[in-house]
């Protein structure tokens, strides 16, 4: 303990991931190039603040295609679809840009590569999350969903000997590793992949998120309540033995009972998270007498994704002056 001194530690990496960076620009510079309103099926990340933003500029977010427009531009989020969702895109005639994230768009690929060589498929992740559903979409006669070890018991494969798991990207690396390891116990020759489907940015964070923890007295993550991977860095941090962790959208959230006790405040934000509202919070708990900020990193994430392709061709051609020609 730092005797009376109230402190910060704010984990980095947190925050946007790359995935996300490329999904919110995608509606930012299609709104700019095709002009509002801007159809985005589903939400485009998840993060409330994000929405909002992005509704305020012209973004109009629906649940399916069918509500949107014939003829019309349609973003699809970052978690990925299915592949009848881009079959109802072409129907209507929308102009679909793809927003998914290229990781997950990896775990696609896998899915469909195993199903073609006719695996059963273990797909770890939690049912109705939106990853989930347009990964299961890839080969449903093949995948089945596994949420969590306790679900391993019904578990079902035609042979033991062709069977593989995937995950949904955002999970907890240590709840993936501990239902995988069931598993293994009841298929002796279950398959991994080729690499580990959870990504990189989940990890990372995580991974900070472990190392301050038992300092904590109060854990703070920014994120949203449906955004999977901000829910697991709170379970995470207080499994790394944080006394408390909370998830919140914002600094007003927070109770000031949360703080009462507390030297030692940990903070961090989802991958869908803009830093402004963790600079928020730094100035929140500043005037709650928590001045000492003290930033905690492991690794520098430096990488970034390229556009999708229809946008960057448009972008091309409109800087070349011929868009619409």
């Amino acid at each position: 303990m730092h005797g009376m001194t109230k402190r910060v530690l704010l984990a980095k990496p947190r925050g946007y991931c790359a995935g996300v960076d490329r999904a919110v620009q995608t509606v930012e510079e299609a709104l700019k190039l095709y002009g509002a309103p801007i159809y985005v099926r589903k939400e485009i990340v998840h993060n409330k603040h994000v929405v909002t933003t992005l509704q305020a500029k012209g973004a109009i977010f629906v649940e399916e295609n069918e509500e949107v427009p014939e003829g019309a531009t349609v973003i699809f989020s970052a978690h990925g679809v299915a592949p009848e969702v881009y079959e109802q895109a072409k129907e209507r005639k929308l102009k679909a840009i793809d927003a998914t994230c290229p990781l997950v768009t990896k775990v696609h690929h896998e899915a469909r590569r195993f199903a073609a060589e006719d695996y059963d498929i273990l797909l770890i992740g939690h049912e109705g999350h939106e990853e989930v559903i347009g990964t299961s979409g890839e080969a449903p006669q093949h995948i089945q969903l596994v949420d969590g070890p306790d679900d391993v018991d019904k578990v079902v494969v035609r042979d033991p000997s062709k069977v593989v798991w995937l995950s949904q990207t955002t999970l907890s690396v240590d709840e993936t590793l501990s239902t995988v390891a069931r598993l293994k116990e009841k298929l002796p020759l279950l398959q991994s992949p080729p690499s580990d489907d959870i990504c990189y940015a989940t990890q990372n964070r995580q991974q900070v998120m472990k190392q301050i923890a038992p300092d904590c007295d109060v854990v703070l993550v920014v994120g949203s309540r449906n955004s999977s991977n901000s829910v697991r860095m709170v379970e995470v941090a207080v499994q790394a033995g944080a006394r408390q962790g909370y998830l919140i959208d914002f600094a007003h959230e927070i109770d000031d009972a949360w703080l009462e006790n507390a030297q030692t405040v940990g903070l961090s934000s989802g991958a869908s998270v803009p830093d402004e509202l963790v600079q928020d919070v730094l100035a929140y708990l500043a005037e709650r007498g928590f001045g000492e900020v003290e930033e905690v990193v492991t690794v520098d994430e430096r990488l970034i994704f390229s556009l999708p392709q229809e946008l960057k061709k448009d972008m091309k051609a409109r800087a070349l002056g011929v868009a619409g020609a």
